[in-house]
């Protein structure tokens, strides 16, 4: 069965959560976390990410994150393609570090925000790495540390989730820290972390009541959320795949994407496939790539062939910021 595409627009909340490949470490030491902070950190700094919640566990990472100026999925694959790079040149060693690609979760933000936030934050607890509140509240690789004030992480919006909790900021802190010791009795929750009904519903008693009384609701396992909001998210989804069907209807493969590029932006086509780093070929080479890759859906792999530049190459491009431009092109076509 084919995966699912991912769900994914700006300003959606995700639950996102990465593996190391059978089971192995991603986090061997303080070094390891620190770098996978830095690049999280220089994200939201970046304007790119929002982040609420995080735990760095042995040999898995969960995250709470709404997307800002980029994809979330342009932003994961700027995060953990950076930090295996340097994980692999660290630890001596070569290829993949995850497992697959990594998990997201489409997220409503009431009251799931919360929700995630304190469970998250206590996987540590579950895990058996820390024993109790007290020694979460001084852990350092989850973001609850930073939320009661015990570390600062100046790229953590920690207001959002205290701003459940009151006014003033003592206050706040002591609710929120009320609310994470009341779902440490919870254990496991399958109802946020369960596919299909479950996730959608937030939990098997839901789904049964409304069984029982005949209610038929929507449901998705990429979504955590009412019936009404998983509704919402896949007709924007297919809104945004039509678009995407519409642009490639338009434009056509690649070399059709690379002749009408060449001619608007005056450089000829081997130009483009050349590797020139000229400003104007580079410009060029950026839309290519947004366009392929961003708007068209192509694999960066294959537009990297075409191009005969490096995938990391492609990546980088369709990563930057030529958004004006891009526009520009998609109003033409």
């Amino acid at each position: 069965m084919p995966r699912q595409s991912r769900l994914d627009a700006p300003g959606t909340l995700h639950h996102v959560m990465g593996r190391g490949i059978e089971g192995i470490e991603i986090f061997r030491n303080k070094i390891d976390r620190e770098d996978f902070l830095t690049r999280l950190a220089d994200l939201c700094q970046s304007g790119f990410l929002i982040v609420y919640a995080w735990a760095l566990m042995g040999n898995h990472f969960h995250l709470l994150v709404r997307s800002g100026l980029r994809s979330l999925s342009n932003n994961m694959r700027r995060l953990l393609t950076g930090y295996v790079i340097n994980f692999n040149r660290r630890h001596k060693r070569y290829g993949h570090l995850f497992q697959n690609r990594y998990k997201s979760i489409v997220c409503e933000d009431d009251p799931y925000l919360l929700e995630l936030t304190r469970y998250i934050h206590l996987n540590p607890i579950r895990a058996g790495i820390v024993k109790d509140l007290a020694e979460l509240s001084r852990y350092p690789w989850t973001g609850h540390s930073a939320i009661i004030g015990r570390v600062k992480r100046g790229w953590q919006d920690i207001d959002a989730v205290l701003g459940y909790f009151g006014g003033k900021k003592k206050e706040a802190i002591l609710g929120y820290a009320a609310f994470v010791l009341d779902g440490i009795s919870q254990g496991k929750r399958p109802d946020l972390i369960g596919g299909g009904l479950i996730r959608s519903m937030g939990g098997w008693a839901q789904v049964l009541s409304l069984r029982r009384q005949g209610i038929k609701v929507a449901s998705d396992d990429r979504i955590l959320g009412s019936s009404v909001f998983v509704e919402t998210v896949l007709s924007e989804a297919d809104a945004r795949e039509l678009e995407t069907l519409r642009l490639s209807a338009s434009i056509g493969d690649l070399p059709s994407l690379a002749r009408k590029i060449t001619r608007v932006e005056g450089i000829t086509e081997s130009a483009l496939r050349s590797g020139s780093r000229q400003r104007k070929v580079s410009r060029a080479r950026r839309l290519f790539c947004q366009l392929a890759v961003g708007k068209m859906g192509y694999p960066g792999a294959e537009v990297a062939r075409f191009l005969g530049v490096s995938t990391s190459a492609v990546v980088r491009s369709a990563n930057s910021e030529d958004l004006p431009q891009v526009q520009n092109y998609l109003k033409v076509y």
